[in-house]
């Protein structure tokens, strides 16, 4: 068995549906321990927005558990552009595994992700000049790498390029600016060295392995129903997907626009929306409910808004019979697992790179698709929709 820790719930799903790609039977944990059924456990430590010591707390708890369940070996799954505590999870990863080297490879060229002369860039744009900038709770107001990441407490911190050198007592950040360099260094690791990064390096560990037995079967369409998108998030790709959907007539539902000044989201306001939606549903078999407003940028703004939208779309679920669920946003995918109890899924299928169809192991048929705010649905897939 393979173990991957991840700071957030779409992390730990991104690289179980890396794994269902190459065959492994995958789940993900948020609670308790794994079915002893998947040969790829992703658990979520959901310690995106703890502080170092809290987040550090959670990662080696979470190394300690895949251990003691049979892992051969982890991989630390951090976010792309460097949000979090990555060092401090990083570090108590490797105390708790008694490793002093770890390969940081967070770059992800193949979706325009790079690593360039200590630079980090998207799309050829520094990370500072693009939508990351404006991040309300980590910012990337730098796009030098190490200005990305607190200094570590025990460990060195080098971004290394060319030499592929892996300094003991170090953390070394792996620039990459093509698939070809991630592939070159994922030949550089073995089993002395932690490995981190993001899904591109873990899809480069995992090629050429052969799961321990034969992958389950790919899981079907299913039957039609309902479909429900929720969306946590006021990125650029997420607003083009609504745009794109009221141009199909897809009803779109949203929050207050007081909300964004701090405003109570009363339980009267809630229930109102919630209506809205569960009316919706009436005469359509798909229907959106979104953010709908700026992007702010105060923390405690931002976070309450993605518990707002899970609180209508919660209620929305325990009205309405729904087949399939979207969720858009680290963040808001979270809060609605957390909100309706799942503390188990089991990868289905991929759609695209980090988008991920899960089931609800919980005696639920409703199946679970959740992606980054960041990346954008499949767009030959948006434009279908599902008849009643």
């Amino acid at each position: 068995m393979i173990g991957v820790i991840a700071d957030d719930l779409t992390g730990a799903a991104e690289l179980g549906a890396v794994g269902w790609r190459h065959g492994w039977r995958a789940e993900l944990v948020r609670n308790g321990e794994p079915s002893g059924e998947a040969d790829l456990v992703c658990v979520d430590t959901d310690s995106r927005s703890c502080d170092a010591a809290g987040a550090a707390r959670r990662a080696a708890q979470a190394a300690r558990m895949l251990r003691a369940a049979g892992a051969e070996w982890i991989y630390k799954k951090v976010d792309s552009v460097l949000r979090g505590q990555v060092t401090a999870e990083v570090e108590a990863v490797m105390r708790q595994l008694g490793l002093n080297r770890t390969l940081l490879l967070p770059a992800n060229p193949s979706l325009g992700r790079t690593i360039q002369h200590g630079h980090y860039f998207v799309r050829g744009r520094p990370i500072n000049k693009t939508e990351f900038a404006r991040d309300p709770e980590y910012p990337r107001r730098s796009s030098q790498v190490v200005r990305l990441l607190a200094a570590p407490e025990s460990f060195l911190l080098r971004v290394v390029n060319g030499d592929r050198s892996l300094t003991p007592g170090a953390i070394v950040i792996g620039e990459a600016a093509t698939p070809a360099d991630v592939q070159s260094w994922a030949a550089c690791w073995d089993a002395s060295v932690l490995p981190a990064g993001g899904s591109e390096f873990f899809n480069a560990l995992l090629a050429g392995r052969t799961p321990p037995r034969p992958a389950a079967e790919p899981a079907a369409e299913g039957p039609p129903g309902r479909e429900f998108f929720i969306s946590g998030t006021s990125t650029q790709s997420a607003r083009q997907f609504v745009q794109g959907e009221k141009r199909r007539k897809t009803p779109v539902f949203s929050l207050p626009h007081e909300l964004i000044w701090g405003a109570e989201f009363t339980p009267a306001a809630a229930a109102a929306v919630a209506q809205r939606v569960v009316d919706g549903f009436a005469q359509n078999s798909r229907v959106i409910l979104a953010v709908g407003l700026p992007t702010v940028r105060d923390v405690a703004v931002a976070r309450q808004l993605s518990k707002s939208v899970v609180c209508v779309a919660g209620e929305v679920l325990r009205r309405v019979p729904i087949t399939r669920v979207y969720a858009e946003g680290g963040a808001t995918a979270a809060e609605l697992v957390r909100c309706m109890g799942w503390s188990r899924l089991t990868v289905l299928r991929e759609l695209a790179p980090g988008v991920a169809t899960l089931a609800v192991n919980e005696g639920n048929a409703l199946w679970l698709t959740i992606k980054p705010g960041t990346y954008a649905w499949p767009a030959e897939w948006t434009a279908l929709t599902t008849v009643c």
